[in-house]
C-alpha cells in the first residue's frame, strides 16, 4: 500500500462546488505513477512507462476545495505486462472514490509492452 497526498486546486471544482468528476482520473493517474516511482529501482523507472488502459470509478462522496485528500493505492495483481491497482481517494476515514484500474507496462526505448520481471513485481504487490 502506498499513500499520496493530493492537493485540490481551485480549478478542479466544478459548476456545483465540489471536484469535478473528471480530476478523480488524473489524482489516480499522479497517485500511480508516484507509487512505481518511490517502490522500483531508479533504473526500472529509466526503462518503463506505464499507461492506462482502464478505469472503473464508484463517486461515494463528494470532495471540496478545502479538504484534506489523500489517495491510498494498492497493487493487486500483475500478468503479463499488465498491472491491476485499487486507489481509494479519502478524506479522513471516509471513501470518496473506489477506482479499479489496469495498465500496462511500456519499455521506454521502443514503447512496446514491456513483461513485469517477477523481482520487480515482488516491490509492490503485497506478500
Amino acid at each position: 500500500m502506498y499513500q499520496h497526498d493530493i492537493l485540490i486546486a481551485p480549478e478542479d471544482i466544478d459548476f456545483m462546488g465540489h471536484v469535478n468528476n473528471a480530476v478523480y482520473l488524473r489524482w489516480v493517474q499522479d497517485a500511480v505513477i508516484s507509487y512505481w516511482q518511490k517502490v522500483a529501482p531508479a533504473e526500472a523507472v529509466a526503462q518503463h512507462l506505464w499507461v492506462a488502459l482502464k478505469h472503473e470509478i464508484t463517486y461515494r462522496a463528494p470532495a471540496f476545495l478545502e479538504d484534506d485528500i489523500l489517495a491510498e493505492v494498492i497493487a493487486t495483481g500483475v500478468q503479463g505486462s499488465r498491472a491491476f491497482f485499487t486507489t481509494l481517494i479519502q478524506r479522513g476515514d471516509t471513501i470518496l472514490a473506489e477506482v479499479q484500474s489496469s495498465w500496462c507496462c511500456l519499455d521506454t526505448a521502443t514503447r512496446r509492452p514491456a513483461r513485469i520481471a517477477r523481482e520487480l513485481a515482488a516491490r509492490f504487490l503485497p506478500a
